[in-house]
């Protein structure tokens, strides 16, 4: 059986002002406000996590097998690369979205926060309520992604 979340969970308990589905309207400073919570509470753990990735990468292979040689343990050393790889990949999407969080924030300093960066028209308060590190209307992520 499904819980509803409460209004707040998706905000990091925050409240965003109640809108319109397909509301266009710029978000109001009370948003801002709540947006900034969140994003900061998103960064702290996106930071938490990439320093736990990266540390968990910083371990040679040597360390990883107990320095068994590979003709004697090679499905293990597969394994740690594998896994090293996964964890330098890992850590490397949570610095990308580290990139998108602070300059999200950065946004909000400058006032344009709730802009789409390509036609300058207003982000959709759904879009920004589900990623609000977005820098497109939906219009024109739309179009970006056709364009791959």
């Amino acid at each position: 059986m499904a819980r509803k979340k409460s209004p707040g969970a998706a905000t990091g308990g925050a409240q965003l002002a109640p809108r319109a589905r397909g509301h266009h309207s710029l978000v109001t400073k009370r948003d801002l406000q709540a947006y900034r919570r969140r994003l900061e509470a998103e960064l702290a753990e996106l930071e938490g996590q990439r320093a736990e990735l990266e540390e968990s990468t910083g371990a040679s292979l040597a360390d990883a097998t107990g320095e068994v040689g590979f003709d004697e343990e090679f499905a293990d050393a597969g394994s740690f690369t594998f896994a090293r790889e996964r964890d330098l990949s890992l850590a490397g999407n949570a610095r990308d979205l580290i990139d998108k969080v602070e300059h999200a924030l950065a946004r909000i300093d400058a006032g344009g926060f709730g802009r789409c960066e390509a036609c300058g028209g207003p982000i959709e308060a759904e879009r920004l309520d589900a990623l609000p590190y977005t820098t497109l209307c939906l219009a024109d992520a739309r179009a970006r992604v056709r364009l791959r």
